[in-house]
């Protein structure tokens, strides 16, 4: 087959050009790479459509084609979409619809092959896919990876300050092409069932999807590690992390406390991921600081602790707190912190720890799917995991009651220390996460199974590609012939946000194009 993935958001290159590094290169092009990759060398040709970005600075993204190496059946197909400067994602809605794919249908009417089904991720691949599918008749996939109502939840809008939240997001657009995306396509992929029930039943999306009645347009299929990367085996590189590491605890340790195992915590500086109340549990249980020290992985900086006044607001707020919490508590010497700055580098830092027989900690408030534990877990290390969540679903099989992982309360830092003293009670103990986390991933979370589990459903909307659907939501004139006369009012996302019956007044439909 031949396979388009839809990502418009962030970029794609063989060095996996700064990722992680702004907001819209975040974990969903590993996601789509990997995946990518997965689906060719079970022998399909694949094509990763993003924009293309000629800015003077980011070179690598100027070419239209690209290539990974030694991946000679996947090409990565840059598209201008709106401008051939850097758009933030809140920017691409006008264009996605109009340029992005005239584009795509350009690019493949001068191409040697056709498409056999499209891919789309998140909100604005999803709407392209749509619009795309309404031009050419070509099945599509959504994959939302994450919702927009959940951030507004998140957010806390409300009638106050939904003028100024979504000038900002644009959630106007974004709620709009995600319930276009998910009413449309064929089938809709989701990494747990709570995302299903739980996320896709959000009443911003009633009138674009029922999860029970649409339940079997739903395709529940977990994201892979990558085991290429993320293995117990050491490589050449370990040798330099290991040094990196064990220099930065002989400088944040007490000496006495260096052979002692490590917590560690590798999650980015954010609130929703809640370091501080991992920090906490070591404050309040004296046995917990007996048997670990704390590594903190901070990506950029030499020295953290010292250092965190170069990083900017919410990422200094964090580790601020951390250092007045170490000051107060007199935590100085069972902390250290040290940086990881590639996937590479990670997974050596996971082994090194997993030599001292230590122990991964996720505490976040929420975790959607948690694909780091399972990074962790496949290079060894037992894991300590927020029970919100997908971890919920992927540390505990709910049929067999058999154990992966240790869930806890992330909210109560004296449940995060009884979980932790969990795995660090025996070497018994310890060794029967060690081993049931590295069998869990090898299972269950591989890529293969994920593009399998894919194959599976694109195939179905194949088969389905004549079948005419009579609910399907019609498109936005604004996203055809953007203009200000056309734009979605602010009254249409608050009816849906808040359930008021605001007057339609311009919100009008064509009802097809």
């Amino acid at each position: 087959m031949h396979i388009a993935f839809l990502n418009p958001q962030g970029n794609f290159d063989p060095a996996d050009s700064y990722w992680t590094e702004h907001p819209d290169f975040g974990g969903q092009l590993v996601y789509v790479k990997e995946l990518a990759l997965a689906m060719a060398e079970q022998g399909h040709t694949i094509d990763i459509i993003t924009r293309q970005i000629i800015n003077g600075k980011w070179t690598e993204f100027d070419e239209q084609l690209d290539a990974y190496p030694c991946h000679d059946k996947v090409r990565i197909i840059r598209i201008p979409c709106g401008s051939t400067a850097f758009l933030p994602k809140e920017e691409l809605w006008p264009h996605l619809a109009t340029d992005w794919v005239d584009g795509i249908i350009r690019f493949y009417e001068n191409d040697t092959h056709s498409l056999d089904a499209v891919t789309t991720h998140y909100g604005d691949g999803g709407l392209a896919g749509a619009v795309l599918c309404q031009k050419t008749n070509i099945p599509f996939t959504f994959t939302g990876h994450s919702l927009g109502a959940q951030k507004m939840d998140k957010l806390g809008v409300n009638h106050d300050n939904i003028v100024e939240i979504d000038k900002r997001f644009k959630f106007r657009h974004r709620i709009i092409a995600e319930r276009i995306a998910m009413n449309h396509a064929a089938r809709i992929i989701v990494s747990t069932r709570q995302e299903h029930e739980e996320q896709y039943s959000h009443h911003v999306y009633q009138g674009a999807i029922d999860v029970n009645k649409d339940a079997a347009r739903f395709a529940i299929i977990p994201p892979g590690v990558n085991r290429r990367v993320f293995s117990p085996d050491s490589t050449t590189d370990d040798s330099q992390i290991q040094k990196r590491i064990e220099s930065a605890m002989a400088r944040d340790l007490l000496g006495e406390r260096l052979n002692l195992p490590l917590v560690i915590c590798s999650s980015r500086l954010d609130r929703k991921k809640n370091h501080l109340d991992l920090v906490r549990a070591f404050v309040q249980n004296a046995d917990l600081r007996a048997k670990a020290n704390l590594a903190i992985v901070v990506r950029g900086l030499d020295n953290p602790l010292k250092e965190y006044h170069q990083l900017r607001g919410e990422e200094q707020t964090i580790l601020r707190d951390i250092v007045t919490m170490m000051n107060t508590h007199q935590l100085w010497g069972m902390i250290t912190s040290f940086p990881l700055n590639s996937q590479v580098e990670l997974a050596a830092a996971y082994r090194i720890a997993t030599a001292k027989k230590s122990v991964f900690a996720l505490t976040a408030l929420y975790e959607p799917f948690g694909l780091a534990p399972l990074e962790a877990m496949s290079c060894g290390l037992p894991a300590v995991v927020t029970k919100n969540g997908g971890p919920a679903e992927s540390m505990l099989d709910h049929d067999s009651c058999h154990e992966y992982g240790v869930l806890v309360d992330p909210a109560d830092p004296v449940d995060i220390a009884h979980g932790l003293l969990k795995v660090f009670d025996s070497a018994t103990v310890w060794q029967r996460y060690h081993e049931a986390g590295m069998e869990r991933v090898i299972t269950r979370y591989t890529w293969e199974s994920t593009a399998t589990a894919y194959l599976t459903a694109i195939k179905s909307t194949c088969q389905q590609k004549d079948e005419e659907r009579s609910n399907l939501l019609p498109i936005p004139k604004y996203f055809y012939t953007p203009t200000q006369e056309n734009d979605i009012p602010l009254a249409e996302l608050s009816k849906l946000y808040f359930g008021v019956n605001y007057p339609r007044n311009n919100f009008d439909f064509p009802s097809k194009i």
